[in-house]
């Protein structure tokens, strides 16, 4: 029962890894197994930097920043416009 559970966490684990990184996803046989181990440990850093990352609770909310309203110019003459419109996709 234990290695069944542990079997479980590490094909869950392996399917996250898998969602998250092509690399992984291919197929592992074309490479040597100390290759393997350094992108198998490579992912499984970058994951829990990400995981870590998006975790963020200690982040302020006030440091957050809205973009500038852009603004647009309104054009009421039609022709012109179509005119723009042509000349672009000529």
């Amino acid at each position: 029962m234990k290695q069944e559970r542990c079997r479980k966490d590490v094909e869950y684990a392996f399917g996250v890894l898998q969602s998250r990184f092509a690399t992984v996803a291919g197929p592992a046989h074309f490479w040597h197994k100390h290759v393997l181990h350094d992108i198998m440990t490579t992912c499984i850093i970058m994951h829990n930097m990400i995981i870590e990352d998006e975790r963020d609770v200690a982040a302020s909310i006030k440091d957050h920043m809205e973009a500038p309203t852009p603004e647009v110019e309104m054009m009421l003459d039609e022709n012109t416009r179509f005119q723009e419109f042509l000349a672009r996709h000529r």
